[in-house]
């Protein structure tokens, strides 16, 4: 007979999306850590959910075209490792750029900032890499907010073009304007006056 926590993790797994990356931490609520371990070690063994690497699993999506599953998602799986250790963390360089849509190109070295240590990992092809940053850069700001500044601070301050703040304007909701206008008011003086170009208009 199962216990009524191994259920219960089941029933929150088979719950969410395909694609969704957790640790036991996500099953604070339901069980402690050494139960849980060991019901999501045995729905790995079954094939429910896939190990991605120590500590951290997902739910793999099915592809019916390719007929297998597909890889996981890089995104997904670094904001679990983010929750696993309780570290705020936002896209840097080449994948601010990518998550904001002014890029097309996938990454082979997925990098956030992170306001815990710095760590990569190997997850099948691809590399994650969490870069220890400033508090200043990270305390008070959304997600959001923080992955603008990296996107325009890993553009340049020369090299941001009329199209780039164009495009950036467009993908942003009124709300993303309205809060990253008042959380970045403590940014780089130039940061900044692109950021109002961005959100005023």
């Amino acid at each position: 007979m199962r216990e009524k926590y191994q259920i219960e993790i089941e029933k929150r797994i088979e719950n969410s999306g395909s694609g969704y990356a957790f640790s036991a931490i996500d099953f604070i609520d339901i069980a402690g850590t050494d139960p849980t371990n060991k019901a999501l070690s045995r729905l790995g063994e079954s094939g429910t959910i896939r190990r991605v690497i120590k500590g951290i699993y997902d739910k793999p999506s099915y592809s019916k075209l390719l007929g297998e599953y597909s890889a996981p998602n890089i995104e997904k799986v670094a904001e679990a490792i983010a929750r696993k250790y309780n570290w705020t963390i936002a896209p840097s360089g080449e994948t601010a750029l990518n998550y904001l849509h002014l890029s097309t190109q996938v990454p082979n070295t997925w990098s956030y900032i992170s306001d815990g240590p710095y760590r990569k990992y190997e997850i099948g092809s691809y590399q994650v890499e969490f870069k220890h940053c400033a508090n200043k850069e990270i305390s008070g700001k959304s997600f959001i907010t923080i992955a603008v500044i990296q996107a325009i601070k890993y553009i340049g301050k020369d090299k941001i073009q009329q199209e780039d703040i164009e495009r950036l304007s467009n993908v942003l909701s009124k709300a993303d304007k309205e809060t990253i206008l008042c959380e970045a008011i403590t940014t780089t003086a130039w940061i900044y006056k692109v950021i109002k170009e961005i959100c005023i208009r």
